[in-house]
């Protein structure tokens, strides 16, 4: 019997936006074919998906990593994959920038998803 599937959402800014869903809206292709495939990946393999389509980035952060797509993400209680936002890779290590951006959204994340389980009891 197969393992039950992971949930994968997107996570939400406080202003609505959806980072991860406005880059994967955007591309077009093999890009996009490279997305989906890494997404179904996820949603069939969670915390066990490994290289060469899935890295750790420490801290509880990882990236989805396609010939040029990378997806970085988290993951939250009840086999929930959280996608932070996305990028098309221009070179082989990972923008000072773009990491700075992410451990911050994993950190709001993070923060709101305890608050909600707080509220919750």
């Amino acid at each position: 019997m197969a393992a039950a599937e992971w949930t994968v959402d997107s996570y939400e800014t406080k202003t609505g936006e959806k980072p991860a869903l406005t880059f994967l809206k955007a591309l077009k292709g093999r890009d996009l074919a490279d997305a989906l495939a890494l997404l179904k990946e996820l949603r069939e393999h969670g915390n066990s998906l490994r290289r060469p389509h899935s890295g750790s980035l420490d801290d509880g952060l990882f990236e989805l990593r396609g010939k040029q797509v990378r997806i970085f993400y988290i993951f939250l209680p009840e086999r929930m994959a959280l996608l932070l936002d996305g990028e098309i890779k221009k070179r082989n290590d990972i923008p000072t920038a773009t990491l700075k951006r992410m451990r911050k959204l994993q950190k709001e994340a993070l923060r709101r998803n305890q608050e909600r389980h707080h509220q919750e009891r």
